[in-house]
């Protein structure tokens, strides 16, 4: 079995640990991929610092790029060499929400603990959410890689994985967002810019940026907001409103935080929807009257991942990248080593990064 090196979790809040494991061959419908980069998202921190739970010890990471280095049997339309984005959507195509085209809700379950990851000693090793990319290589079903240009940058490749497709899916596949309507994004971290990224795409007349941070709200006047709201104001909702004129057709949560949720009605218009993208922790309660919702024909849907089809939404959004549409370059920034993950870490933690990268050699 070979020999790769990873950074492994042995407790949650922990420092990662660099160090050897052992990483199987591919199987029947899994690709092996030797990684290139590896961005670090606000999930991977929020498995780690234990706020969902999970399996110890285990590899996190789970946006990421790479070259196809091995194949297993029944593998078609995949070839050693090719280039792919590695996502975590690992779905069977056979469950009812596959089969009616929301493989992001696949019902058929995978047991991390059984992956092809051990330790050295042969014992336990969790493959975290189907990828365990904080790694050099890894295995995974060949549903969750689709096969980009040889032109796009790896760095960039590894962003659409996760933080592009979860903002850009939320606008067009979840809220369907019109030519003309008004959104509101509440958080300007990496999913945040690209839900912006969607609302202009989409043709949004007015698009507001809710955040913490004034240099964010620049950031995201860059990637398409035409206005932006200090969320420390008493009552940002209004100014919220102020700017558009009325209430928001959609209003998109995109921090995990359930505070958040219990004030995001007050930024809606009639007839509008929250689009609930961020993850708070576990055991997080938000609050709402419900009567209010009955009363303005308002409602609230959850989308996971964007409720994106990979092989469909990845390909459009290289396009879009290619014709200059996208913005991904931008939203890097910083590139470390595997060796520097946890100074990554804590970096992203701050919330002044857009998003960091981990480089492999």
């Amino acid at each position: 079995m070979p020999i790769i090196k990873a950074a492994v979790a042995h407790a949650f809040g922990q420092p990662l640990k660099v160090q050897d494991v052992h990483l199987a061959a591919p199987k029947p419908g899994e690709v092996e991929v030797t990684l290139a980069a590896c961005a670090i998202c606000h999930s991977d921190i929020t498995y780690l610092d234990g706020g969902w739970g999970g399996s110890l010890p285990a590899v996190y990471g789970h946006e990421a790029a790479g070259r196809i280095t091995a194949t297993g049997a029944g593998v078609t339309g995949l070839s050693q060499g090719d280039p792919v984005v590695v996502t975590l959507i690992r779905s069977c195509g056979t469950c009812p929400s596959c089969y009616t085209g929301r493989p992001t809700s696949c019902e058929t379950p995978y047991d991390g603990d059984h992956g092809p990851l051990k330790m050295l000693d042969g014992s336990k090793l969790h493959q975290a959410m189907a990828s365990a990319a904080f790694a050099e290589r890894v295995v995974v079903a060949q549903t969750q890689v689709v096969k980009i240009a040889e032109d796009i940058p790896m760095d960039v490749a590894s962003l659409i994985a996760c933080g592009v497709i979860t903002g850009v899916g939320a606008v067009v596949n979840a809220a369907q967002i019109r030519p003309g309507q008004d959104a509101v994004i509440i958080g300007a971290g990496g999913v945040g810019l690209n839900a912006i990224q969607g609302a202009r795409i989409a043709g949004a007349r007015r698009i507001v940026a809710v955040d913490m941070l004034p240099e964010k709200l620049d950031i995201a006047m860059e990637f398409g907001a035409t206005h932006g709201v200090l969320a420390s104001n008493a009552t940002p909702w209004e100014d919220a409103k102020a700017a558009l004129g009325r209430g928001a057709d959609a209003v998109f949560v995109t921090v995990g935080a359930s505070g958040v949720y219990t004030t995001a009605p007050n930024y809606l218009a009639t007839g509008g929807k929250i689009v609930m993208v961020g993850m708070p922790a576990t055991g997080a309660a938000s609050s709402y009257e419900a009567g209010n919702f009955a009363a303005a024909s308002q409602g609230m849907i959850g989308s996971k991942m964007g409720d994106v089809v990979i092989q469909r939404d990845i390909p459009w959004i290289v396009d879009l990248y290619r014709q200059g549409r996208l913005k991904l370059d931008e939203l890097i920034s910083a590139h470390w080593s595997l060796d520097q993950i946890n100074a990554a870490i804590a970096d992203t933690k701050t919330g002044s990064a857009k998003r960091n990268v981990i480089l492999f050699k």
